[in-house]
């Protein structure tokens, strides 16, 4: 495919790409740019497009992933630190004091629910809930991406068997 025919396909979605966008992002501007951001990486690594397969499913994963680390960097940036000298805002006490029972309850209730999981299935829970990505969980268990994956959907969804009373 020249690169003529890919930009004349790539503009050709370019409806579907902008109600895809504002659907992720709810406002008309963050669309726009969410759509030039996605046009910009899918020209630049054009090279990557594999021409028997479908172009608007590829441009969709550009923009889901560019709109997902967006989200992650601004949440990044707008998280707290603080840089006071003897770091008053974090030995300050919170307006709540104290934890509820059902809180507590709960809490103990997810605890144990974890605890019940088999190791195999566990590990790989604990590390992705304590921010580990899928690759690193799979490096340091020896393991596929995609055997990690399933085990951490396999959890969850043992934990939300387990634990239908503490649904909504």
């Amino acid at each position: 495919m020249t690169v003529i025919e890919f930009n004349h396909q790539l503009l050709s979605i370019r409806e579907s790409l902008k109600a895809f966008a504002f659907s992720l992002t709810n406002n008309q501007e963050d669309a726009e740019d969410l759509v030039q951001d996605t046009y910009l990486k899918a020209m630049t690594y054009r090279e990557k497009f594999d021409p028997g397969t479908n172009l608007k499913a590829w441009a969709y994963t550009i923009m889901k992933n560019t709109f997902i680390n967006n989200y992650r960097r601004n949440v990044r940036q707008n998280a707290f630190f603080d840089r006071s000298d003897d770091l008053y805002y974090l030995n300050s006490k919170s307006k709540y004091e104290g934890e509820s029972p059902e809180s507590v309850l709960r809490a103990k209730e997810i605890q144990k629910g974890i605890r019940l999981l088999s190791d195999e299935h566990r590990i790989p829970f604990l590390m992705h809930t304590r921010g580990y990505k899928y690759k690193e969980i799979a490096e340091k268990m020896g393991l596929s991406i995609g055997t990690v994956k399933s085990r951490i959907f396999f959890s969850r969804k043992k934990l939300m068997d387990a634990l239908k009373d503490y649904q909504n």
